[in-house]
């Protein structure tokens, strides 16, 4: 998601929680005089957290979501207010809640912040009570049933590798192409436009392509945003996509704030990742065994999947 000039990614409390912590800080302990003490609790490393960034990777902002369906800590810093960035954290959180299959999610708000919760449907319950000092109010939102995704059974007893900075093309390529090779039923890509640098390159094509051909449950979903920019170009990848419909599959998303999302990533079910904070850029990091990024990246591909379609324009392509 993109708002203003920022973006929202997936946290973990394992990875995440020092940038987590500098925003939480700046605005409850510095900002509302909330003892720092009750700001961090015991709950951070059971719940789910978010986390928005700058262009230039420096947390703004962060909301996390507890195992029991309360969302809490919802904290943006004084220069990104009034920009949207609660309105997408809020949406996301509300997402999570759905794919976790929720009845509902509550939350004790501010007075301050009500109205902001309301437009988003949540309604009063009980009085206005004090919490730290601040007066709040506990608010519910009722949350329909919602289908969930088959995933498959997460891969155990390696380490985790700590995560490599990349910088050039080259590297990207290498990395992608190990994680396409590890990949054991299922590799992600979420890409802007199928950006031919990195994956019009033979070696890599041919990595799907034998990666698609050498299991019969095999998987290659695809999200491209600009599917226009495929339209006048034989691309690989596509070309790949129309030869091995059942294996590879395109789709394109159909919400605004999918479609304005800026990062790319590619996830593959052996716990690999790799991220690019801006699309059209190579800077990035990645690992081919890190569950805490891997796994909220899966999560995030999964959201938008669901709510986007497949392109027809790729299967009209003239190869």
């Amino acid at each position: 998601m993109q708002i203003a000039n920022c973006y929202l990614e997936p946290a973990s409390y394992a990875v995440d929680f020092e940038d987590i912590r500098y925003v939480r800080n700046l605005v409850f302990v510095v900002e509302q005089q909330i003892p720092i003490e009750v700001e961090f609790d015991e709950l951070d490393q059971d719940c789910q957290h978010f986390l928005v960034r700058d262009a230039d990777f420096r947390p703004i902002a962060t909301c996390r979501l507890s195992p029991e369906g309360k969302i809490g800590r919802m904290a943006v810093l004084s220069e990104w207010r009034g920009q949207g960035v609660g309105a997408s954290l809020l949406r996301a959180v509300i997402d999570k809640a759905h794919k976790l299959s929720l009845t509902g999610v509550t939350a004790s708000a501010q007075l301050t912040a009500l109205g902001f919760y309301q437009k988003f449907g949540f309604t009063i319950e009980g009085d206005v009570f004090a919490e730290a000092g601040i007066p709040h109010q506990a608010i519910r939102l009722i949350l329909p049933p919602r289908e969930q995704a088959v995933r498959s059974t997460p891969q155990t007893g390696e380490a985790a590798i700590e995560a490599v900075r990349l910088e050039t093309v080259e590297s990207t390529l290498t990395a992608t192409r190990q994680l396409v090779m590890a990949a054991r039923r299922q590799i992600y890509i979420y890409s802007r436009d199928l950006e031919h640098a990195l994956y019009g390159q033979k070696d890599l094509v041919e990595a799907l392509k034998q990666f698609a051909l050498g299991n019969r449950n095999a998987s290659v979903q695809i999200i491209v945003q600009d599917s226009t920019s495929l339209r006048h170009q034989v691309h690989p990848v596509v070309e790949l996509a129309q030869r091995l419909p059942s294996y590879v599959l395109i789709r394109v998303p159909d919400e605004a704030e999918d479609l304005q999302y800026a990062s790319a990533f590619v996830v593959n079910d052996s716990d690999g990742y790799l991220f690019r904070l801006l699309g059209n850029c190579y800077e990035g990091h990645w690992s081919p065994n890190l569950p805490a990024r891997n796994r909220p990246l899966r999560e995030e591909f999964e959201r938008v999947w669901q709510r986007s379609s497949a392109c027809a324009e790729f299967r009209a392509l003239s190869l």
